[in-house]
């Protein structure tokens, strides 16, 4: 094993020695000084962890985060210099955390989290405009072809974390009031950025089936059936506003139409 990568497992391994590689100036312990960089390594790991999932870390405490943040740490370390891309692999973290197990619907909270973050740093692009959706005719629309906006992201869940992610924003420095939030209720999150601020909106149901198979080239017909067959609730029209309103895709084609 080469000199950097002994120094790098030392780094996030507590119970490890400082390399042999690891030397000092002036004649101090560097056993010592490689134990206070290894800690400051970690807690700015951490911290960057609960700055980027601060819902998550209000969930369940600063202290319990700390401590799973630290585990997290140690099986996953950064893999590149761009802090804004650290934690990708959080939310699955999570989702097999055994200490976690008493709050189900923590994974998908910090999935909607990092959709928030990836929504932000994605590629600009004008997003459409509603007038443009109102030039089409009705026997367009079942044929209608849409390309998503780089910022678009979907995080789908049997829980209700659209819900609870709001109830933290609402909060400010105060507790959240989540006492009229079933966290059993299904729901999805639509992650936008149309223009500089990052949008969360709670899709209505069936419509992430929807929006999923246009993201995939669908045309709305086809798209439609999937948000039927998700849900005995699905109405396209409640789809289509939301679809329309969100910003959520880039550009628009017709099948059959003049290029």
């Amino acid at each position: 094993m080469s000199a950097q990568a002994q120094f790098a497992a030392a780094l996030l391994e507590p119970s490890a020695s400082a390399p042999d590689s690891v030397t000092t100036w002036n004649g101090s312990d560097p056993a010592q000084r490689f134990g206070v960089y290894r800690n400051n390594v970690t807690v700015s790991l951490i911290d960057a962890l609960g700055a980027a999932f601060p819902v998550t870390r209000d969930v369940v405490g600063e202290a319990f985060f700390a401590a799973t943040a630290r585990e997290f740490v140690r099986a996953h370390p950064p893999r590149s210099p761009v802090m804004s891309r650290y934690g990708v692999a959080f939310p699955a973290f999570l989702r097999d955390f055994p200490p976690a197990s008493c709050l189900p619907y923590l994974s998908d909270l910090a999935s909607l989290e990092r959709a928030r973050i990836d929504a932000f740093h994605a590629r600009d692009c004008v997003a459409l405009a509603p007038s443009q959706f109102a030039e089409l005719t009705p026997e367009r629309l079942p044929s209608l072809r849409l390309a998503p906006h780089p910022a678009q992201r979907i995080v789908a869940s049997p829980f209700a974390i659209v819900s609870i992610w709001a109830a933290h924003q609402r909060a400010g420095e105060s507790a959240p009031d989540l006492s009229g939030i079933d966290p059993f209720a299904p729901e999805d999150a639509l992650i936008t950025r149309p223009s500089l601020d990052v949008e969360v909106r709670r899709l209505p149901p069936g419509a992430a089936a929807t929006l999923s198979r246009l993201n995939a080239g669908g045309a709305l017909a086809d798209a439609a059936a999937d948000g039927y067959a998700a849900s005995p609730d699905f109405d396209l029209d409640i789809a289509m506003t939301a679809i329309v309103a969100s910003g959520a895709y880039r550009s628009l084609h017709v099948e059959g139409d003049a290029s």
